[in-house]
């Protein structure tokens, strides 16, 4: 069975790990965004093709509740229409950037069973329990890993009590044991620059996975192999697979 850590039986397409190290899984930021337009269908199947383990989603719901692939709140910075999604209908969206804009449904369908990580930006509880019901519905919980900050993994945790969370962190104090107890995440998530090994070997003593964000050049990529991470997000999949696959973290 394939986690949504997207390590079937402790393995990963991107390289493996020796020394009864974990491999680390390969996330490819809102597809494969240097090539294809983030956060399309063709952008998480270019991820897929470059290596990716994991391939990382923004959803998002429009003005009728139906969950979309869109990182921003409108669609200016990648259709160039100033119209924010909340204003606008799937059947808008979809007119608007000649069907760009996919479903979470469409993708569900077009990912063939790969493992995906659903950011859930500008997320409320009513959009929370909208996305974990497509989910459901797809048949693809046990390949799906939800992330965004605290409150928002608490409205999945509700929504979904097995659900795979990775809890956004974004300071260097670890968060409180209740915190923790009530959102019960498998990982942490955190902007790269805030991981040490230290944080790393703290979080793995409280049965924490660390994953990070979002590391572009083959300097911090190896860093942050070199820190015990388990996961590592980037916008170049291409870049961090072959280093993973080459061996060169060592």
């Amino acid at each position: 069975m394939t986690a949504a850590g997207g390590l079937p039986d402790g393995q990963g397409s991107a390289g493996q790990r020796t020394g009864g190290r974990r491999p680390v899984v390969a996330v490819g930021h809102r597809g494969d965004p240097y090539r294809v337009r983030e956060n399309t269908i063709a952008s998480v199947r270019s991820a897929r093709e470059h290596g990716a383990d994991v391939v990382e989603i923004d959803v998002r719901t429009t003005r009728d509740g139906v969950p979309v692939l869109l990182h921003d709140s409108s669609l200016k910075r990648l259709w160039g229409h100033d119209r924010r999604l909340t204003e606008l209908t799937a059947r808008q969206v979809r007119e608007l950037t000649d069907g760009g804009v996919p479903t979470l449904r469409e993708a569900l369908r077009a990912t063939d069973g790969a493992p995906l990580m659903i950011d859930l930006p500008g997320a409320t509880e009513e959009s929370v329990r909208t996305v974990v019901g497509v989910v459901r519905e797809g048949g693809a919980a046990e390949r799906v890993r939800y992330c965004a900050g605290p409150g928002t993994m608490l409205a999945v945790r509700a929504a979904d009590g097995t659900a795979e969370i990775a809890m956004t962190w974004t300071t260097l104090a670890p968060p409180r044991p209740a915190l923790l107890a009530a959102v019960r995440p498998r990982w942490l998530n955190y902007r790269f620059g805030l991981i040490s090994a230290e944080s790393v070997a703290r979080d793995h003593r409280a049965g924490l996975l660390v994953s990070a964000w979002t590391a572009d050049t083959r300097r911090v990529m190896r860093r942050l192999v070199a820190r015990g991470v388990d996961s590592i997000t980037t916008n170049r999949i291409d870049v961090l697979s072959a280093l993973l696959a080459s061996g060169r973290e060592a």
